[in-house]
């Protein structure tokens, strides 16, 4: 099978540099920031910009949008966190991570993560392990746990499962970390690649993980956990076909593809249940970031999915139906 996805659209008001992450909301908006120390909000319609926040001195590093879309959590390069809320434009927290407070350790956030449960977000950075932080308003950025991974390597991203039971970490060594939010305690670890993973996506049903990494591969990992507590399979499969670093990836709502956007300045998309790509698409630059539409895919077309990357742009892109 070979699906075709066609250039739908570019963002009216490109970004001055390089887009670092794109996240299409429930809402049907799409929120891209940038290392030109901005973030916007996009109508998907139209790709023109219905919102944005004053840039940042810095650029902005890492966002996370819950399913509604009614809320944003980004992160600057050297560490504010901001709680962006998308229905009134205001911001509801603002926690500086780098800040030291009374006698706690501190440790700069680089990678945040939304609990679509509410109440609360994930960060992880330099010590390799991930902080539970308060999302309320009155108690923004509060620590409320530490989830240790036993190693002290950088934290590169890190990701609640759709049912927000669990959040991912991945490291700049190639390890997966697996956390289980009720006990806060280390639920399973996976050493599948070679060197720093990139980027992490669950499917909906928080069953499966995929990875990717500058190995130039993503691995499938089968993360369901038995009533006995025994994890699952792991790795079930790999992906290979890009020839540099894999940078983001994203898997659809319904579980049957999944996207990935790599330094060798394409798009892939991958069918899972064949273990195989089905459509490439080549872009005018590294791409940095990818988000499939959250939305079940009209009958007889794949869906769509927005991208970002080094030129500044965020596109749009539609399928055409199966070849």
């Amino acid at each position: 099978m070979s699906l075709a996805f066609l250039h739908a659209h570019d963002g009216a008001e490109p970004h001055s540099d390089a887009v670092w992450a794109v996240s299409w909301t429930g809402a049907d908006t799409v929120l891209s920031i940038s290392a030109d120390g901005s973030i916007k909000q996009w109508d998907s319609v139209s790709g023109q910009v219905s919102r944005t926040r004053p840039p940042h001195t810095l650029g902005l590093v890492s966002l996370s949008t819950v399913p509604t879309g009614k809320h944003a959590l980004y992160n600057t390069l050297e560490g504010l966190t901001c709680l962006w809320d998308l229905e009134d434009g205001e911001l509801k927290g603002t926690f500086e991570s780098y800040a030291r407070s009374g006698g706690e350790a501190t440790e700069p956030s680089w990678s945040v993560s939304l609990n679509p449960r509410g109440g609360t977000y994930a960060s992880t950075g330099g010590s390799g392990n991930v902080t539970v932080h308060s999302a309320e308003a009155g108690s923004f950025g509060q620590r409320r746990a530490t989830l240790n991974s036993g190693r002290s390597k950088f934290g590169m991203y890190c990701k609640h499962s759709p049912d927000g039971a669990r959040v991912a970490m991945s490291s700049e060594s190639g390890q997966i970390y697996i956390f289980d939010l009720a006990s806060s305690s280390l639920q399973t670890t996976y050493s599948s690649h070679a060197m720093a993973v990139r980027s992490l996506a669950w499917s909906e049903d928080s069953n499966l993980l995929l990875s990717a990494s500058e190995d130039k591969r993503l691995i499938l990992h089968d993360v369901r956990v038995s009533p006995s507590g025994k994890p699952g399979s792991g790795a079930v499969a790999t992906l290979s076909g890009h020839s540099s670093w894999v940078l983001s990836t994203d898997i659809s709502l319904d579980g049957r593809l999944a996207v990935s956007g790599s330094a060798d300045k394409t798009i892939k998309v991958w069918d899972l249940g064949a273990r195989a790509a089905v459509s490439t698409v080549q872009d005018s630059g590294e791409v940095w970031s990818v988000s499939w539409r959250p939305k079940p895919p009209a009958h007889g077309t794949a869906g769509a999915f927005v991208s970002g990357g080094e030129d500044g742009l965020v596109r749009w892109w539609r399928s055409a139906g199966a070849g």
